[in-house]
């Protein structure tokens, strides 16, 4: 059997658990900025915890003048939204095998940046796997979610096929389908709604789920995103809240996890705001579809960003 070269970009809580899985079944790299983690990885491997308890060796680079000669089957992106052309610019001397390029990124608006940047085929999917990183060269597992959706933004899902298999025999089982925008909006919805109202109540995941009000605010919220997606002709496979229900019946105990906005304003990282929420204000506004609630929890989250910023002394 050929090994399949993969290149992770962003191996940070869900780029970490791609890269370490992956690594089991391909030949694995990963990228990432992070030098302290990128060196923990080099000497000691990737280590996951929590559902998962491994220990993955693979080859770890903050830069790719650093990796010297290599090619790819595929390139994997999983920075945030914000940094994907520039990581995308910084690739050309490992592209020149044509690789297929793939993004599991959380915002919207990644495929079609990847197909203005290159000619090279596309695909686009969309993981239901939560992650932390919890330190260099350590991510924790926190939750294992149903298969994965993926498939192919330019190109032909025979194209795509092998990587879903690939990535199913790595224990992240992925269905392949030739059009995966359904799954996507319905991932892209539970985010843009409960990545922000975590982040408004300070990271402290009860909060989404305890006080009747901000139950009240996140379903109204995730109606109006829906109205937005079916303006778009798009087709939701799945309801997009149904792990909060799930959450709120008991079916699911609650976790501490509030989302990774709510991480990245305590970490000084930017967040995905712009390419979540904000993607879906932009889009009602340019569709005629009312939106107040979205609306109002994204200048929120704005607020709250800035009031991070000036705590730390960045303003």
């Amino acid at each position: 059997m050929i090994v399949k070269r993969v290149l992770v970009v962003g191996a940070g809580a869900i780029g970490g658990l791609y890269a370490a899985c992956l690594a089991r079944v391909a030949d694995v790299v990963a990228l990432d900025t992070n030098r302290a983690h990128v060196d923990a990885m080099t000497r000691h491997g990737l280590r996951l915890t929590g559902l998962s308890d491994s220990v993955a060796k693979l080859a770890a680079f903050a830069h790719p003048a650093e990796m010297g000669s290599h090619w790819f089957d595929a390139v994997i992106f999983l920075v945030k939204s914000q940094a994907t052309e520039a990581a995308f610019r910084s690739l050309h001397p490992v592209l020149e095998g044509r690789p297929l390029l793939i993004t599991f990124q959380n915002g919207m608006g990644n495929e079609e940046l990847l197909m203005r940047l290159s000619d090279l085929d596309v695909a686009h999917g969309v993981s239901f796997e939560a992650a932390r990183y919890e330190g260099p060269g350590h991510i924790h597992h926190l939750v294992h979610g149903e298969e994965s959706w993926l498939g192919p933004a330019r190109g032909d899902v025979a194209g795509v096929t092998w990587l879903g298999e690939l990535m199913t025999r790595a224990g992240l089982p992925t269905r392949v389908v030739a059009d995966p925008r359904g799954a996507i909006w319905g991932k892209f919805i539970f985010n843009s709604v409960m990545n922000p109202i975590g982040a408004i109540v300070q990271g402290v995941n009860a909060a989404r789920y305890e006080v009747p009000e901000v139950r009240e605010l996140i379903d109204d919220m995730a109606a109006e995103c829906v109205r937005v997606a079916e303006a778009l002709g798009i087709r939701l496979p799945f309801d997009p809240m149904y792990l909060v229900k799930k959450f709120r019946s008991g079916q699911i105990p609650l976790s501490k996890h509030a989302g990774s906005m709510a991480q990245d304003i305590e970490a000084g990282r930017e967040t995905e705001l712009e390419s979540m929420t904000g993607y879906i204000v932009r889009e009602a506004k340019r569709l005629g579809v009312p939106v107040p609630v979205a609306e109002s929890v994204y200048r929120m989250a704005k607020g709250v960003e800035h009031a991070a910023k000036a705590k730390r002394g960045d303003q």
